[in-house]
C-alpha cells in the first residue's frame, strides 16, 4: 500500500527535463495503484508498498526498464482495485531506488516523468498491467494571459507562505525561477496538500493555461481559509485570559491523550453516569429528570462551574437507594431477646416494637410507625433506638436536632445556591444506603425557629405516613418515598413540641428508673462496660450491692443513669491505678468503704420531717429529670390580711395559692378557723430551694393543707405526702407524672401518698416492689385530704 511520507522536490529538476524525449517509454507498463496521493510529473516522492500485487508490479518494472504507471484509486478502502476503481489519467514514473523492509514492505523512490492515460488494463496477471498513451503537453507561445497567470500563481504561493502555509524555501526558490507554466502548475499542485479529487482534476488538464487557472482558483480558496484562520487565532490570543489559557492547555492535553489512545475522559464520565442511572432502578419520573440533567451536563464544558454543580447533583441521585431495602428480621422471639439483652425494663416500648414486627410479619406493606420516646435524660432513649434497629436488622442513623433552627437543614437547599446540599433526611438515607432504615430524630423538643424558617413545620411532612411517600427535598427536586423508613424521635418534655407535630407521633413515656432497676442495670450492663473500658476484670474488683445502693442514694440524684455510670467509672479507674501499681489482690467495694474511693456523700436525702409540724406540708413535684419531694411552709403573722408568696413560684402555682386561700375563707367555720385571722394577720407561703423555679397546678391540695394547718393551728402528719389540683369548690383533679412522684416519695421514705381518685388507673405503671412499701389513698375532695393529713 503506497503512502506518501514526505515530498522532496529536488533543485536539479533539469536532470529529468524533457525526459519523455530522453527515455523511451514503453506502451505497456505495470500499474501501481496509489492511495491518498496524486503524483505529478517531475515530482520525486518516496512510497511504501505492501500489497502483494503492487510489490509484483514494482518487481516487474525493475526487471524490465524501471518505469511504472502510477494511478490514484477512486475508493481508498479498496484492497484489490480493478479498472473502474482507478482514475484514467496517471503519471509514468521512474523507480530511482528500492529498499526492502523487515516487515515485508518495500520502499521505493520514484520520479514523475510524464502524464499518461490508461488505454486498456489487464487484470488477469499477478499484477495490474496496462497499455498507456502518453499525454503530451501542447507547446504554447508565451502570452499575456499565461504571463499574468504565472505571476498570479507565484504571488499567491508567497502570500500563502506568509499566512502560515508549510511550503519549503527551496520549493519557493524553484517556483520563482520557473518559466514553464505547466511545470509551475504541477509544482504548486504538488505542494498544496490538496484532496485527491482536486489534485486529480489538475492532473487531468493538459492545457497549461487551464491548469494555471485551476491552480490559481485553488490557491485563492486556500488563502481565504488561511486568512480566516489567522483572524481567529489573533482574536483568540487577544481575548485569552487565565481560564481560557487553561482551557486551551486542556484541549491540547485532550488531543495528546487521543493521539496516545487514552480516550476522552469527559465522554467516559458521561457514559459512567448513564450506566449508574440505569443500575439505580429509579422511579420513571426520577430517571427522566436524571437523564435530562445528564444531557445538560453533556452539552457543557467539563470545567464550567455549573458542570461541577450538576456532577454533585447526579452523584446524589445515583447514590440514593431508590429500590434497595434491607430485609426485616421477623423472628419475634429473637427480636425480643435482643431488646432484653441491651436494656433492662422498659417493657412498654419493647412490647410496642414486637407488636410492630408482628404486624409486619402478617402484612408485607406496612406504613412505618413513628414513635416518640419522652423521658428524663439518661434513661436510654437514644440507645434504645439503636437496639430496636439491631432487633429489626435495619440500618440505624441518628440525627441530632438540638439547636437546629434552619428549615433547609430538613428540606435541603435549592441548587441555585453555592454549596447547596440535600437536607439531613436525604443525607441519612444516603448514609444508610437502604430506603428502610431506622432514623432516630434526637432531641426533637429542642428545635427552634427564626427568620430562616421553622424546622418543626418541615418535619410535619416527614413524620406523616400519609404524606411522606412523596417527600420532596429542595435539592433533589424529585419525590423520594419515606414510607418504608421507621422514624423514632426522642424528647425530654412535650411542651415545646408543636401540637400538629406531636399529633403525628405515637408518644411513649419513659419514666425514671427505680433503685431496684438501677441496681440490676449496674449489675448487668454498666459495671461490665466500665470495667472493660478501664482495663480491669472481675479478678481485681468486686462491687457489692450495698456499694451500688450507696452510689444510687448518696452520690447521684437522677432519673437516668449517666451520673451513676460516671461514678462507677471513677471507682474502676481508682482500682485500675492500684492494679497498675502492682496490687494483685481483689479489691472489694461495699457501702462501708465506698467513701474511700469517692469521698464523702454528695447527696443529702430530703427525708421526711422528724416530727409533725404546723404549717409544713409534704408535696410531690415532677421535673424533667424525675420526681422530687417538695415542702410547702405557711406562716401566720400579725398584719393586714395580705398573703406573701416566695420561693420562685410560677403564675399557675400562685393562682393555686389564691384558690387555696379562697377555699379556706369560704369554709372557715367548717375548718375551725377564726374569721378574724384573715383581717388581723398576714400569711406567708414559702417553698424552700428558692433558687429553683417552680410551677404547675398539682401542688393545690398541698397548699390548702399547709394554709388550713397554720390557720387552725393543727399539725400535719409528717408521713403523708400529697399531690393533686384543687378547685374553688374543693374538688381534687387529676395530675400527671405520677410514677416519677411516687418514686421520689419512696426514695425519701414516705409511707403514705394521697393522690386524686382519677389517677388510680396510673398505679399500674408503678413497680410492684415500690407499691408494696407505700399506702395509697385516693381522694375526690379536699375534706378527705384534710381528714387524712391533719393530726
Amino acid at each position: 500500500m503506497p503512502n506518501q511520507s514526505s515530498t522532496d522536490q529536488e533543485q536539479n529538476l533539469e536532470v529529468v527535463a524533457n525526459s519523455d524525449e530522453q527515455l523511451k517509454i514503453p506502451e505497456v507498463l505495470p500499474v501501481l495503484p496509489l492511495r491518498d496521493i496524486v503524483i505529478f510529473p517531475f515530482m520525486i516522492v518516496p512510497l511504501f508498498v505492501q500489497r502483494e500485487k503492487s510489490i509484483r508490479a514494482v518487481d516487474q518494472a525493475l526487471a524490465e526498464h524501471r518505469t511504472i504507471m502510477l494511478v490514484s484509486q477512486r475508493d481508498l478502502d479498496k484492497e484489490e482495485p480493478l479498472t473502474p476503481d482507478l482514475y484514467e489519467v496517471g503519471t509514468v514514473a521512474l523507480i530511482m531506488r528500492m529498499l526492502k523492509l523487515p516487515d515485508g514492505r518495500i520502499r521505493i523512490l520514484v520520479q514523475g516523468l510524464s502524464r499518461a492515460k490508461l488505454a486498456r488494463v489487464d487484470e488477469h496477471l499477478p499484477y495490474l498491467q496496462a497499455r498507456i498513451s502518453i499525454l503530451s503537453e501542447p507547446r504554447m507561445e508565451t502570452s499575456l494571459e499565461s504571463e499574468a497567470l504565472m505571476r498570479s500563481v507565484k504571488s499567491a504561493m508567497e502570500k500563502a507562505v506568509s499566512l502560515g502555509k508549510n511550503i519549503s524555501p527551496e520549493v519557493m526558490a524553484i517556483a520563482v525561477n520557473l518559466e514553464d507554466s505547466g511545470r509551475l502548475a504541477d509544482l504548486a499542485a504538488s505542494n498544496l496538500d490538496l484532496k485527491v479529487e482536486d489534485a486529480q482534476s489538475v492532473l487531468d488538464l493538459t492545457e497549461q493555461n487551464a491548469r494555471l487557472r485551476k491552480i490559481n482558483e485553488l490557491l485563492t480558496k486556500e488563502i481565504s481559509v488561511l486568512t480566516v484562520q489567522q483572524e481567529i487565532n489573533s482574536q483568540a490570543k487577544g481575548e485569552i485570559d487565565r481560564s481560557q489559557r487553561e482551557f486551551y492547555l486542556r484541549q491540547q492535553l485532550k488531543a495528546i491523550q487521543q493521539e496516545l489512545g487514552e480516550g476522552n475522559e469527559f465522554a467516559e464520565e458521561i457514559n459512567a453516569y448513564r450506566d449508574k442511572i440505569a443500575e439505580a432502578s429509579m422511579p420513571e419520573k426520577v430517571e427522566e429528570e436524571s437523564l435530562k440533567q445528564l444531557k445538560k451536563l453533556e452539552r457543557m464544558h467539563p470545567d464550567a462551574a455549573e458542570a461541577a454543580m450538576l456532577r454533585n447533583y447526579l452523584d446524589v441521585l445515583v447514590n440514593l437507594p431508590w429500590s434497595k431495602s434491607s430485609i426485616d428480621n421477623l423472628d419475634l422471639k429473637q427480636a425480643e431477646k435482643v431488646l432484653n439483652e441491651d436494656h433492662y425494663g422498659l417493657e412498654k416500648i419493647k412490647e410496642r416494637i414486637v407488636e410492630a414486627l408482628a404486624v409486619r410479619k402478617l402484612k408485607e406493606k406496612v406504613k412505618g410507625p413513628i414513635l416518640c420516646l419522652v423521658g428524663p435524660p439518661g434513661v436510654g432513649k437514644t440507645s434504645l433506638g439503636r437496639s430496636i434497629a439491631k432487633a429489626l436488622a435495619r440500618k440505624f442513623v441518628r440525627l441530632s436536632l438540638g439547636g437546629v433552627h434552619d428549615e433547609a437543614e430538613i428540606r435541603g437547599h435549592r441548587r441555585t445556591y453555592v454549596g447547596s446540599m440535600p437536607g439531613r433526611i436525604i443525607q441519612a438515607i444516603q448514609q444508610a444506603n437502604t430506603n428502610n432504615p431506622l432514623i432516630m430524630l434526637d432531641e426533637i423538643d429542642k428545635v427552634h425557629s427564626d427568620f430562616r424558617g421553622d424546622p418543626s413545620s418541615a418535619l410535619l411532612e416527614v413524620l406523616d405516613p400519609e404524606q411522606n411517600n412523596s417527600f420532596r427535598d429542595n435539592y433533589l427536586g424529585v419525590p423520594f418515598d419515606l414510607s418504608n423508613v421507621m422514624f423514632m424521635t426522642t424528647a425530654n418534655v412535650l411542651d415545646t413540641i408543636q401540637p400538629p407535630l406531636r399529633d403525628r407521633m405515637e408518644i411513649i413515656q419513659l419514666s425514671g428508673y427505680t433503685e431496684i432497676e438501677k441496681l440490676a442495670i449496674v449489675r448487668t450492663h454498666v459495671l461490665k462496660k466500665q470495667m472493660e473500658e478501664n482495663g480491669i476484670s472481675p479478678k481485681y474488683l468486686a462491687l457489692a450491692d450495698s456499694a451500688i445502693k450507696a452510689l444510687i442514694n448518696q452520690y447521684t440524684r437522677e432519673s437516668g443513669l449517666r451520673q451513676l455510670e460516671r461514678e462507677v467509672g471513677s471507682i474502676c479507674r481508682k482500682v485500675a491505678r492500684k492494679v497498675a501499681d502492682g496490687q494483685e489482690k481483689q479489691i472489694r467495694v461495699s457501702g462501708k468503704n465506698i467513701h474511700e474511693f469517692l469521698g464523702p456523700s454528695k447527696i443529702v436525702p430530703d427525708e421526711i420531717l422528724k416530727k409533725d409540724q404546723i404549717g409544713v406540708a409534704t408535696g410531690l413535684a415532677w421535673t424533667p429529670v424525675g420526681g422530687e419531694v417538695l415542702f410547702i411552709e405557711a406562716l401566720l403573722m400579725k398584719g393586714k390580711g395580705t398573703m406573701m408568696l416566695t420561693g420562685q413560684m410560677g403564675d399557675v402555682m400562685k393562682e393555686s395559692a389564691q384558690a387555696a386561700l379562697s377555699y379556706a375563707k369560704s369554709r372557715s367555720k367548717e375548718l375551725q378557723i377564726n374569721d378574724e385571722l384573715f383581717n388581723t394577720h398576714d400569711i406567708h407561703i414559702h417553698i424552700p430551694e428558692g433558687a429553683i423555679p417552680k410551677d404547675g397546678p398539682s401542688a393545690g391540695i398541698t397548699l390548702v393543707t399547709a394554709l388550713v394547718s397554720v390557720l387552725s393551728n393543727r399539725p400535719i402528719k409528717r408521713s403523708v405526702a400529697m399531690t393533686g389540683e384543687v378547685t374553688l369548690r374543693g374538688n381534687v383533679l387529676a395530675i400527671g407524672g405520677l410514677k416519677e412522684k411516687v418514686l421520689a416519695a419512696h426514695r425519701n421514705k414516705v409511707t403514705t401518698v394521697v393522690i386524686p381518685a382519677p389517677n388510680k388507673k396510673d398505679l399500674e405503671e408503678i413497680p410492684k416492689e415500690i407499691a408494696k412499701d407505700i399506702e395509697f389513698i385516693y381522694v375526690d375532695n379536699v375534706k378527705q385530704v384534710l381528714k387524712i393529713a391533719l393530726a
